[in-house]
């Protein structure tokens, strides 16, 4: 891998269970001076040498993909173990392991004593490198603990070679719990010079967007960063960056928090999203069921799984409330996730409310749709509040005044309003829900022949939980419902509310219509956005071990 223009480093990793023990001032108290120290030690060594900057970043990398962030990759072998130094993307190219011991002797005298990991160190360098060298800042979570062995066998095997083709590229972040949107010869003769060095864009010391322009002009220096121009999706993501230093500068910052959170519970991400997987091919309208359940949740009370409680004697169920009765599901399978996630882990580390979140953002994936980074860390609520749910959640007969209102209590505006009911794309709704649109609205209000159509399984009086679907394709996550609306053909009262007001909404819907990367693309940060309402965090709620009950 090359050094700092890692432009295939735009990481998605797996945010574990572990990670909620980490925080920005773990070392507040016990060691105030420990990252001015780390500051100061890595700016002198890049004033001395700018190719540092890069090792030391690199360095971060190849630790986190190999056993999680955990320091293992500066071990020396030993009679127990070959060091990590020595696998093939390490050896005769792996450098700066003497600016990290300069750096630990300088914050063990800093601290009085061994008080922060090698880990740690690791991921701090990694940032202030990228920051000396004129890139973003990111608050680094810190509260490592060090590896006592290292395992040349896992970072020969999962540490990302510069040969790989794109396919090859993909399978190896996943295999980590990233996704694509992670990665995104004159000095080298035929015989010999095989230590020469050649730089990976024109500024190899200096952190901007040139690397992506180079690949798009064909000249990427290592085979593994051309491949990342050969597929739409990161075709797309290169040509987005290239032209906006700040856009990928903020995506870089969030990416390398993602990274340098540790990675012991790898396969949880993974489990997830194939219990998903299965759970649809099983019945596919399940998967628009998981994410109604997270969209749900996160209306009442924040995102914190408690849509999941059971009625107590001393507290009514949200599944109870209006908009959840009879029609909320998918329970059964977050009960099978999480029975799972517990077995693999050996205990309950991962909530029911970041089950929820992830089990929301596979579905889409397993449907056609867009993926997104999905932060995790949130605890589970020990109670339930139905009386919110019935005020909350918004109602399929909201009008858009309603509706707006509806999600600007939740800190959310008119765009998170539009695109998030573009998850209607999928799944199908009961008749009791749209009877009286079909029935009763006039023409200026429904398209006659599509009212027409739809009363032959949803009649005047009976057939209540018949069901019939949002857009043509209930299945599929693509954008004909905004095309829907623009013929009134909205089967949902609080759908056509969207459109036909001649103001915000209107242009949304059409922007929408006509543009399906653009949808993709607002429903990610509709999605995040939407995710983030309230968590509890910290050593607020609890992990629950039965998500239909607290502990």
């Amino acid at each position: 891998m090359g050094p700092l223009k890692l432009g295939f480093l735009i990481i998605l990793a797996a945010i574990t269970a572990s990670a909620q023990k980490l925080c920005p001032n773990f070392y507040e108290k016990s060691c105030p001076q420990a990252l001015p120290t780390i500051k100061r030690v890595v700016e002198e060594a890049i004033e001395q040498e700018k190719r540092m900057g890069a090792s030391l970043l690199r360095l971060h990398f190849h630790d986190c993909f190999v056993n999680g962030c955990d320091g293992s990759n500066l071990l020396d072998s030993s009679p127990q173990f070959v060091s990590e130094k020595f696998a093939v993307p390490n050896n005769n190219s792996a450098r700066g392991f003497e600016v990290v011991d300069k750096i630990k002797s300088a914050v063990d005298e800093a601290c009085g004593g061994s008080v922060v990991s090698c880990a740690d160190i690791l991921a701090v360098a990694a940032r202030d490198s990228v920051v000396a060298l004129g890139g973003p800042r990111w608050d680094v979570l810190l509260g490592r603990r060090d590896a006592t062995f290292a395992n040349i066998t896992t970072a020969n095997n999962d540490i990302p070679p510069p040969f790989l083709d794109l396919p090859q590229l993909v399978s190896n972040f996943k295999n980590q719990g990233l996704d694509v949107n992670d990665l995104l010869q004159g000095l080298c003769p035929l015989d010999g010079g095989d230590t020469n060095l050649f730089p990976l864009d024109p500024t190899p010391a200096l952190f901007d967007t040139k690397y992506l322009s180079n690949i798009i002009a064909e000249k990427g220096v290592l085979h593994s960063d051309q491949e990342l121009f050969n597929s739409t999706e990161t075709r797309i993501l290169v040509t987005a960056y290239s032209r906006s230093i700040d856009a990928f500068a903020t995506a870089f910052a969030i990416s390398m928090d993602y990274l340098s959170r540790s990675h012991h519970h790898r396969p949880a991400l993974p489990a997830i999203k194939r219990l998903v997987e299965d759970a649809i091919t099983q019945e596919s309208r399940m998967g628009a069921s998981l994410l109604r359940l997270h969209f749900h949740d996160c209306f009442v009370q924040g995102c914190d799984g408690s849509v999941l409680l059971d009625e107590t004697a001393s507290m009514e169920s949200e599944k109870s409330a209006l908009a959840n009765a009879n029609s909320a599901r998918g329970f059964e399978v977050i009960d099978r996730i999480k029975s799972h996630l517990d077995k693999l882990c050996e205990k309950p580390v991962i909530s029911c409310a970041d089950i929820l979140a992830v089990a929301a953002r596979d579905s889409v994936v397993a449907l056609g749709g867009p993926t997104w980074k999905v932060r995790l860390g949130r605890r589970d609520s020990t109670t339930a509040n139905k009386a919110e749910a019935n005020t909350s959640l918004p109602s399929p007969f909201s009008d858009l005044p309603q509706l707006l209102q509806s999600f600007r209590n939740q800190g959310l505006n008119a765009k998170d309003l539009v695109v998030l009911s573009g998850a209607h794309t999928l799944g199908f709704s009961q008749c009791s829900l749209f009877r009286g649109r079909i029935h009763n609205a006039t023409s200026d209000d429904i398209d006659a022949s599509f009212a027409r159509r739809r009363r032959v399984a949803c009649p005047r009086s009976g057939g209540d939980s018949n069901l019939l679907t949002l857009d043509q394709t209930p299945s599929r996550f693509d954008a004909r419902y905004f095309g829907n609306l623009v013929s009134k053909r909205g089967l949902l009262q609080s759908d056509q509310a969207l459109f036909g007001s001649g103001g915000e909404t209107d242009e949304l819907v059409n922007k929408y219509r006509q543009n399906y990367g653009v949808f993709w693309r607002d429903f990610r940060s509709s999605m995040i956005r939407m995710g983030n309402i309230r968590p509890l965090t910290g050593d607020q709620g609890q992990i629950r071990i039965n998500c239909r009950k607290s502990n």
